[in-house]
């Protein structure tokens, strides 16, 4: 049995297939009736699983959380938050997915798989590794929890470059912040960068922390960028810029039907 998704081109007239499920029935569920086969379809697509993966960002910036829904159909539902609290990284990375786990209830969805790069993480909530940090007992608590409103949920382990939709997604949200007259969160560092000039109240500790900073960042015609993980180049927005993007991402303008991959590149061109 199969299940095709479509979805007219943008001209209206032809239409494509953008999610295919397939099953072989076995030697006796072969012998059912038409309207067997049929109801056996329909229990089956059921029962296949939305995909959940999430990220958490805590650097000088701030602390920012992403979440990706990716539904049966592959429509993907990005989510972000900004924590307003002093964490951890490991922090971050449980109130992402609590926020991911109370977004998936919400829909009423019964049969999730989690994904997430963060072997610490997704091994503690499995039980596989024990919650040693007395800080993360009551988040590992609470998932334990939200576990219970899932007829069937899974977490499971997988790499960082199928994960870059849900980072970018938390480094977004970690840079919005309220910015303190009227300046962009990289305004030290530009000023260092292209005058070597330091803010007026900065010590000799303070000065050697944006010198440290400052390596990470080049000027290019007078625009800041950051270096990547990858080596490539990402240019620095300012909050209002940063809350601009993530609306759009929202709003579905990066293409729901697009790979996390795709969107996280698409993010870093807007």
């Amino acid at each position: 049995m199969g299940y095709v998704l479509g979805q007219h081109d943008e001209s209206g007239k032809k239409e494509k297939a953008i999610y295919y499920l397939r099953k072989k029935f076995t030697e006796y569920e072969a012998k059912y009736l038409s309207i067997e086969k049929f109801c056996c379809a329909l229990v089956w697509v059921n029962h296949q699983s939305w995909k959940m993966s999430f990220d958490g960002a805590s650097n000088t910036l701030g602390h920012g959380m992403g979440v990706v829904l990716v539904s049966l159909e592959g429509n993907r539902y990005p989510l972000t938050a900004r924590l307003n609290f002093f964490c951890t990284n490991n922090i971050v990375e449980y109130e992402a997915c609590i926020m991911g786990l109370r977004a998936a209830i919400k829909r009423k969805i019964k049969i999730l798989e989690v994904q997430r790069d963060s072997a610490l993480v997704i091994y503690q909530i499995r039980g596989d590794w024990e919650v040693r940090d007395s800080k993360l007992v009551k988040y590992h608590d609470l998932i334990a929890e939200l576990v219970k409103e899932f007829n069937e949920l899974t977490f499971n382990y997988f790499p960082w470059e199928e994960n870059q939709l849900a980072n970018a997604l938390a480094t977004l949200a970690s840079i919005i912040e309220e910015e303190s007259n009227g300046r962009p969160w990289f305004h030290d560092i530009l000023e260092y960068i292209k005058n070597q000039k330091y803010p007026e109240q900065a010590n000799e500790n303070d000065k050697r922390t944006l010198r440290r900073m400052a390596i990470e960042f080049v000027l290019v015609r007078d625009i800041l960028y950051k270096r990547g993980k990858d080596q490539v180049l990402l240019r620095c927005v300012d909050a209002i810029e940063a809350r601009k993007i993530l609306d759009e991402v929202h709003e579905g303008i990066c293409g729901m039907h697009a790979s996390g991959f795709t969107m996280a590149r698409q993010i870093m061109r807007l």
